[in-house]
């Protein structure tokens, strides 16, 4: 099945991508990777889920739901980039940033939120290695950041 075909069972639309932040690309393709530059959490609305993840901040679920976002903006960030998400192999890595207050180590079920929707939209090829650290900051105060290396289709 088509990755267009999956989206639209899922009722999943993918959002506008946004644009860098400053002086770099979205991504970049070097022979059949794709290197996608850190992605955050923008919401159907434009804006930003933002604060601290843990203890008098935001919690689990809130933050799941932000690194979910976060894959949105990965995905719609592939299809634009690449012209067609049925160029997507697979998933070769993630490096997922979680803002968090100290003590919060939870981070791996955090990024889960980013992986679970890659996975739910490109099958295997959605599932790679990754990393999930706790930041003391991220931009713009942002809950969650996330890169990625995609091998794809030339």
């Amino acid at each position: 099945m088509d990755v267009d075909t999956r989206l639209r069972e899922l009722g999943i639309e993918l959002p506008t991508p946004r644009g860098p932040a400053g002086n770099y690309v979205p991504g970049r393709v070097a022979g059949e990777l794709f290197f996608l530059s850190g992605m955050g959490p923008v919401q159907p609305d434009g804006g930003l889920v933002t604060g601290k993840v843990g203890e008098g901040g935001l919690d689990l679920q809130t933050a799941r739901g932000a690194a979910r976002l976060t894959g949105l903006q990965l995905l719609a960030a592939m299809r634009a980039e690449l012209g067609d998400l049925d160029r997507v192999r697979g998933v070769v890595k993630l490096f997922g940033m979680v803002n968090c207050r100290p003590g919060f180590t939870r981070t791996p079920a955090v990024i889960d939120g980013c992986s679970d929707v890659l996975v739910e939209v490109l099958g295997e090829r959605g599932r790679g290695a990754r990393s999930a650290v706790g930041m003391a900051e991220l931009p713009f105060d942002i809950a969650v950041e996330v890169e990625a290396v995609v091998h794809v289709a030339g």
